[in-house]
């Protein structure tokens, strides 16, 4: 039997028994009205009286507290059933409005009238990120940075402020600690199934957020603050995120490849069983165009499935369990680590096949600061559900997919060459990361060089009007320049595409831009990159983007100044000024272009720098941080207030003696790398 099939809950014994019977213990039947007025308000103080106390040091007893408050959730759980929607919405629905996301709750009420395990613990999941969300707001009115993690905002002194500490032990006994319920993070990273979460707390919930909201009313009246709402995170840049090509998604992520993924899902050995009604939601969710729903089911199944060949791969099944309060759960940040606990290699990527789709893909999905971190954003309440997009979707669907295929039986050969999927799985086998600081660079010095391409096509002024102003003489330094930086990029050139390069005119646009294009499509190993490779990334990036800032300020200058060259609108000195920038922009063009091949050329060899001893390595910074300091340098020189053009020359020069140093002494990281 596959180890898939056997298990029969990710939940530790203790954390089972918490979740599942705890609560259940005390027959006792509640009375509504004990905790709920006439006018429909919250009574807090009866449900605070719930919480019980440790006596030696008066925090928290979690587990009498749970004990306490079984009989309170069933009350109210049996409450909700007996109302009407519109008997919900008349009592409830104004005080639902604080979060910002009322429709949510009134959706986790409709979900509670049925009952259904699956939706039961999706609602909950939309719950408490949009609760979470909405805590975060109320905190900011009397703090600056909201804490990321949900136990802390909790724990806050500004929360307890606003609501009173008592009904704040309320909410950690459901949420946010590892020593209560903990609710959300047992169904976020994929712990519990269906059939492990009792309605009843979900029920109490919704009803505890109702009455947040008539607390919150209360300190808003007497202090006379308004609660602003942070604006939710909108996914830019979607093209980005299209890792499987729309025309095979448009064409493939149809009923009928979703209907061969729930073959797949009912056959795979990447899902546990248990599981199982999760990812049939996530992929009807996404048949029925709820996208959010869809990725929400999907990620924490993706990081129970990961999980559990994380457990198996490593020889740890313990792990597959949730952690006791005094432990860490496994969760993706250390499934995706190089490294276990006790600095034994981490076997998980041999078996995703690194360095093909699988970590590379969740790295950039939901740990890479600049990626989409859809994982975060959705747990922590960052997106508006109702937009989210398709497009995200997609990704996150079509990868479960061949995960699904990647961990099937081999009889399953039929189902991996369909058409329809056979696609996807060719896509995923030739994944690059594209959030991951390097692969950032890339991007950023292909923009720059688009950027100083266009400077061709700027208009200027005509020869023989610049011969008509006194006082200009043809400057032979700018050639002087040229000719020094050509000469730099030809001790490049053994280093670089021959294809791409001219001996007779190694500084050529058109040129150039071809040799980055094809610099930067070559692989380079980003998974657990050693933190000198990342420091000199961080550098290379920064000198990118001083140079981008050099080439747009040329731009609008030029374009500027030209408009009022033609209009005649130049002041004397302005129009000397005009005609030293254009003469600059001779040898900038060139200077710009050789930094932006220098540091891609360094950048595809950057794992070299492993091997230079610590004093080669400082040596190594301060060239950087030289050519950083130019740079940046450069960039005051060429803003519109500053306008100091003749310097520019003496500043290149200077830079550029330092550079070919450099290059003499072959101290840099692609002559170490060949």
């Amino acid at each position: 039997m596959a180890l898939s099939d056997s298990v029969t809950t990710c939940l530790s014994q203790p954390v089972h028994y918490a979740i599942c019977k705890l609560g259940f213990e005390k027959k006792d039947t509640y009375d509504i009205n004990n905790i709920l007025s006439g006018n429909g308000e919250v009574r807090w103080q009866a449900v605070t009286d719930h919480v019980c106390y440790v006596e030696s040091d008066q925090s928290v007893d979690y587990i009498k507290s749970i004990r306490s408050l079984g009989p309170v959730c069933e009350s109210v759980n049996v409450h909700f059933k007996s109302l009407t929607k519109e008997q919900f919405v008349i009592q409830y629905a104004s005080w639902l409005h604080w979060t910002n996301c009322a429709e949510v709750f009134l959706e986790v009420f409709d979900v509670l009238q049925y009952a259904q395990t699956t939706e039961v613990a999706l609602g909950l999941m939309k719950l408490t990120s949009c609760l979470e969300r909405a805590l975060g707001d109320v905190y900011l009115l009397k703090g600056n940075d909201c804490p990321f993690l949900l136990r802390d905002l909790l724990a806050s002194e500004q929360l307890a402020v606003v609501f009173g500490q008592a009904v704040m032990n309320v909410l950690r006994i459901f949420i946010g600690s590892p020593y209560g319920l903990n609710l959300r993070n047992v169904l976020w990273h994929g712990f519990a199934s269906p059939q492990e979460i009792p309605a009843k707390y979900c029920a109490m919930l919704l009803f505890l957020t109702a009455g947040l909201g008539q607390l919150l009313q209360t300190y808003l009246l007497q202090t006379k603050c308004i609660l602003l709402h942070r604006p939710y995170v909108v996914f830019i840049s979607l093209e980005e995120l299209d890792v499987f090509p729309g025309k095979y998604l448009n064409i493939n992520l149809n009923n009928e490849t979703l209907s061969i993924a729930e073959e797949l899902v009912k056959l795979s050995s990447f899902v546990l069983k248990t599981m199982l009604p999760f990812w049939i939601a996530a992929l009807t969710a996404f048949k029925q165009s709820r996208y959010a729903d869809s990725v929400i089911l999907l990620l924490p199944q993706l990081e129970a499935g990961l999980r559990l060949l994380f457990t198996t791969t490593n020889k740890c099944p313990n792990r597959l369990l949730t952690a006791e309060s005094s432990a860490f759960y496994t969760t993706f940040d250390e499934m995706l680590a190089k490294h276990l606990d006790n600095e034994e290699v981490n076997q998980l990527p041999v078996v995703l096949e690194e360095p093909a789709m699988a970590s590379e893909f969740l790295w950039d999905f939901l740990n890479h600061q600049e990626g989409p971190r859809v994982r975060d954003r959705l747990s922590h309440g960052e997106i508006n559900l109702e937009a989210f997009p398709r497009e995200v979707a997609n990704q996150i669907v079509a990868f479960a997919i061949t995960l699904l295929c990647r961990f099937s039986d081999e009889n399953m050969f039929s189902l991996k060459e369909h058409t329809v999927i056979k696609p996807l799985m060719n896509c995923a086998s030739c994944y690059q990361s594209r959030f991951h600081p390097i692969s950032r660079l890339k991007k950023q010095v292909l923009e720059c060089m688009k950027s100083i391409h266009l400077w061709s096509e700027l208009p200027t002024v005509p020869e023989e009007q610049v011969q008509t102003i006194k006082g200009l003489e043809e400057n032979a330094e700018a050639s002087t320049l040229i000719f020094m930086i050509s000469e730099i990029t030809s001790q490049l050139l053994p280093y670089m595409p021959q294809n791409c390069c001219s001996s007779d005119d190694p500084i050529n646009s058109v040129l150039t831009e071809r040799l980055l294009t094809e610099l930067c499509d070559t692989r380079i190993c980003t998974l657990y990159s050693p933190r000198p490779v990342l420091e000199i990334v961080v550098i290379l990036r920064k000198i990118s983007t001083q140079c981008h800032q050099v080439s747009e300020q040329v731009i609008a200058s030029a374009e500027v100044r030209y408009t009022q060259w033609v209009n005649k609108t130049l002041r004397s000195r302005q129009r000397h000024n005009y005609l030293r920038m254009l003469n600059s922009i001779k040898f900038l063009s060139p200077v710009l272009q050789f930094i932006l091949i220098l540091i891609t050329v360094e950048v595809v060899s950057v794992h070299a720098v492993c091997k230079k001893n610590p004093f080669d390595y400082q040596q190594y910074l301060k060239f950087l941080k030289l050519v950083l300091q130019y740079t940046e340098n450069l960039v005051t020189y060429t803003s519109p207030e500053k306008n100091k053009w003749d310097e520019t020359m003496e500043l290149t020069r200077k830079a550029m003696i330092k550079i070919r140093k450099i290059s003499d002494r072959k101290l840099m990281l692609m002559h170490l790398a060949t």
